[in-house]
């Protein structure tokens, strides 16, 4: 059935083939139709990373993590885009373990691609005291 406005079956033949084939086929009729979905794709894509990172965020595996975690991200991922969106999935793919000592100050190091982002947690949290220096 044919709508309106839709493009039609085209008759195509195959080659080596003898009879003819339908097929309906959409064309793009402009390049700025084309980059229009291809910033479209983008933005899905975007969409779709910071839709994984939350749920990431928030099941992380202990019940500490997956609320000081899951609800900065809740509060701070539907900002995030590019690089800092990027740094932040890296971060949520560290161990509990590890992000536990850093956001409730147990000691240990903290990576300093993670230092202000760890900072950021604490404070959201209302954790006194600096994360690195204990004080």
């Amino acid at each position: 059935m044919h709508q309106a406005g839709a493009p039609g079956p085209v008759t195509l033949r195959v080659a080596g083939c003898g009879h003819p084939v339908k097929r309906r086929v959409t064309f793009i009729k402009s390049p700025i139709a084309r980059l229009a979905r291809a910033s479209r794709h983008m933005t899905d894509d975007v969409d779709m990373r910071r839709r994984r990172a939350l749920y990431r965020a928030r099941h992380r595996g202990t019940k500490e993590m997956d609320y000081m975690i899951g609800r900065f991200a809740d509060a701070k991922v539907p900002q995030l885009s590019g690089p800092d969106l990027s740094r932040f999935e890296r971060f949520i793919e560290l161990p509990d373990p590890l992000l536990h000592a850093w956001c409730f100050d147990r000691g240990g190091e903290i990576a300093t691609e993670y230092e202000d982002l760890v900072l950021d947690v604490r404070a959201f949290h209302g954790l006194s005291g600096n994360a690195r220096t204990g004080g």
